[in-house]
């Protein structure tokens, strides 16, 4: 079992999409996609969670991961697993 994952995203979002596939090919199934360009208040919600405007913004249970960057050197650096697991 994985741990939980949310993602504020939007549609255009090249980085969301980057970000998803590594996170399915490390097991994820299921992500809940926030979506800032439909909603002004979500995106009010994750500046406020975050202090970042980009996208993605991602958060691995309780876990502020950051954006696809930030997701893909946890990765190398060996530290995703870990954090999924948990």
């Amino acid at each position: 079992m994985t741990a939980r994952v949310k993602m504020y995203s939007t549609a255009v979002c090249p980085f969301c999409l980057r970000a998803e596939a590594l996170l399915k090919a490390r097991g994820v199934t299921e992500i809940e996609k926030i979506r800032i360009d439909l909603d002004a208040a979500r995106r009010d919600e994750m500046i406020a969670r975050t202090g970042r405007r980009t996208v993605p913004q991602i958060y691995i249970g309780e876990t502020h991961v950051g954006g696809f960057d930030d997701l893909s050197a946890l990765d190398r650096e060996g530290k995703l697993a870990p954090l999924l697991a948990a």
